[in-house]
């Protein structure tokens, strides 16, 4: 299940475009955050993102790997990230990451559809994302700032077997990307 970013979407063909080549994801700027429900209360937390996208021609060809560090899952409690990173969840000793790797980027209906796989737990599992690109400007040193969101649902038993009292089906994920050019 994907659901869609609100954004500026550019069709084929579009005027504004990015340029072919390496980007690398900025991780000081960049993260996945998530939603959960845990026993009827909302629960809602961060990690930090690095990794890199290659633009190509056709962009239809392009490629993204995102990595998120398991360990450094953020939700403002202390005792609630180290029972996420710990062994009955995210398990972050034994997996310290998980990725997504796009395989293909198309152009549909609703915008720009990135298909891959996400790996957590060395578990791939099929996922499918809308993105939602938002150009702001330039950096300080002049090379464009960019921005690119995403959101899907994964199911938590991709995360944990284990039986957690309370825990929802659904984790919502939303991925913010600050790009700059890989130099």
């Amino acid at each position: 299940m994907t659901t869609m970013t609100p954004g500026m979407q550019l069709p084929p063909g579009g005027q504004q475009r990015l340029a072919a080549g390496s980007w690398r994801v900025d991780p000081a700027q960049s993260h996945a955050s998530f939603a959960a429900s845990v026993v009827g209360r909302p629960v809602r937390g961060c990690l930090p993102l690095s990794g890199g996208v290659l633009i190509s021609e056709p962009i239809e060809d392009s490629t993204a790997l995102l990595i998120a560090g398991a360990g450094a899952v953020s939700t403002g409690s202390p005792v609630l990230d180290r029972l996420l990173a710990g062994p009955g969840f995210l398990d972050a000793a034994a997996f310290p990451e998980i990725s997504f790797r796009s395989e293909l980027l198309e152009w549909v209906s609703a915008g720009w559809r990135a298909a891959g796989r996400l790996q957590v737990k060395n578990v791939e599992h099929d996922l499918a994302c809308y993105l939602a690109l938002h150009l702001g400007g330039t950096r300080p040193d002049g090379s464009p700032r960019i921005l690119i969101t995403s959101s899907w649902v994964i199911d938590s038993r991709w995360i944990t077997r284990q039986w957690i009292p309370g825990l929802g089906r659904r984790i919502v994920m939303t991925c913010s990307c600050s790009l700059e050019p890989d130099m």
